[in-house]
């Protein structure tokens, strides 16, 4: 039970009421002294009545779906990230990526993860919020008091507002940034292991050139004893060379690593050929590439909001439409769950959720294969995402007009 203090001049009017009691009641009709159920009201004006409750069922609609929206996003983000640390464990274990960064590649993806949970998670909430509602017969109370569609989307835009910007700022610059880091920790556990990737009697691949060393033993200090090298040259052509002892030293260039071999032969030609040439050393040193910090050509969802404003390509026209389109769908589920959670009394909180898992799905994967048919330049780039979104406005306006009778009144 709750308690208003309203003045109006010298008129203390006390208000005590409780959600519950407030619904069967509407106020357009109360005067100067009118006693309506268990509530009474003296020497105050109606509409003063009026906006009381409807600041009491906005702050009772709002709780009610954020603190739905709040638990069905935690508990997807945690069934998400429990898979994620699976295979990031997975990961390390193979020599991936290095042990201290785990929880950051953790983090990171959870980012990634938010830009879809938000919006699955709040058109989920608003659901259940208004299906309970519908249940236990609230709803239809408040619609009897006149409380009809901006009466729910009023307190669902507090909601709404901040949850859309925070998406669109996921979407557009915090998943790239994200991406980037991932990839930058991936480049730089692979170019770890590959400095310490030689490992005694076992065949290794090293470098981009993909040359494969053998060394039988390594000394306490890191030397190799009877060390075999193989790997490509010049188109078809074979180098070979066997040594006594290697060790790999850092070079000028930070981006490439030293193999010296002490003591051995060797052998370069094209096999089945005879002109092979065979050249005796005491020390021979081979260069290698290490592996690159930064990819050449960065994958599109990897690349900031303004280089793929600044490109026509389909991929990047599509990676540009699909990261607006998240914020835009956020906003559109929002809507098109008020009028999808409009149920039947005593039918139950779950009994629309399937429909509206359905709609979900379609309205995805339309938007997936969209995305796809603007890579591959099937559609126009002017057409894209965004004659879906289209079609999802379109059915939320025909559906709340069936509900609100605004049909019958166009046609009138």
């Amino acid at each position: 039970m709750a308690q208003s203090v309203a003045r109006r001049d010298t008129l203390l009017v006390v208000v005590k009421y409780s959600i519950n009691p407030l619904l069967p009641y509407c106020f357009s009709g109360l005067s100067r002294t009118k006693q309506c159920g268990s509530l009474t009201v003296s020497g105050y004006r109606s509409y003063a009545i009026a906006s009381l409750v409807k600041r009491i069922l906005d702050r009772y609609i709002f709780r009610e779906i954020a603190l739905t929206w709040l638990g069905v996003t935690m508990i997807l983000l945690m069934i998400l990230l429990t898979n994620q640390f699976a295979r990031v464990l997975g990961d390390v274990a193979k020599g991936k990526l290095p042990k201290n960064a785990a929880f950051d590649v953790i983090g990171l993806s959870a980012a990634q993860y938010l830009t879809v949970l938000v919006p699955i998670g709040l058109f989920l909430a608003v659901m259940l919020a208004l299906g309970r509602l519908y249940r236990d017969s609230e709803m239809p109370a408040m619609m009897a008091c006149r409380v009809g569609p901006s009466g729910i989307y009023r307190p669902l835009l507090w909601l709404l507002v901040p949850l859309a910007l925070g998406v669109a700022w996921l979407s557009i610059e915090g998943t790239p940034l994200a991406l980037t880091k991932i990839d930058r920790i991936s480049a730089e556990a692979r170019r770890e292991a590959d400095l310490a990737s030689i490992e005694p009697g076992r065949f290794t691949v090293i470098g981009p050139e993909r040359a494969v060393v053998y060394g039988e033993s390594i000394s306490a200090e890191g030397h190799m004893e009877k060390v075999f090298m193989e790997r490509r040259v010049d188109g078809d052509g074979v180098e070979v060379v066997v040594a006594r002892r290697g060790e790999q030293r850092d070079s000028e260039d930070p981006n490439t690593r030293m193999l010296v071999l002490h003591e051995g032969r060797r052998y370069e030609g094209v096999p089945g050929q005879p002109d092979f040439r065979v050249v005796e050393f005491l020390e021979h040193g081979i260069p290698y590439r290490l592996p690159s910090l930064q990819p050449a050509d960065p994958r599109p969802r990897a690349m900031t909001f303004s280089q793929l404003r600044a490109s026509s390509e389909p991929q990047h026209v599509a990676e540009r439409q699909w990261r607006l389109s998240v914020p835009i769908s956020t906003v559109l589920l929002a809507l098109l769950a008020v009028p999808l959670a409009r149920s039947r009394p005593r039918e139950g909180r779950y009994g629309r959720i399937a429909i509206g898992l359905l709609v979900f799905i379609i309205y995805f994967n339309l938007l997936s294969a969209s995305k796809a048919w603007t890579e591959e330049a099937a559609i126009s780039p002017t057409l894209g995402l965004w004659w879906v979104h289209g079609c999802v406005l379109l059915f939320t306006a025909l559906l709340l007009a069936l509900q609100n009778g605004w049909h019958r009144r166009i046609l009138r």
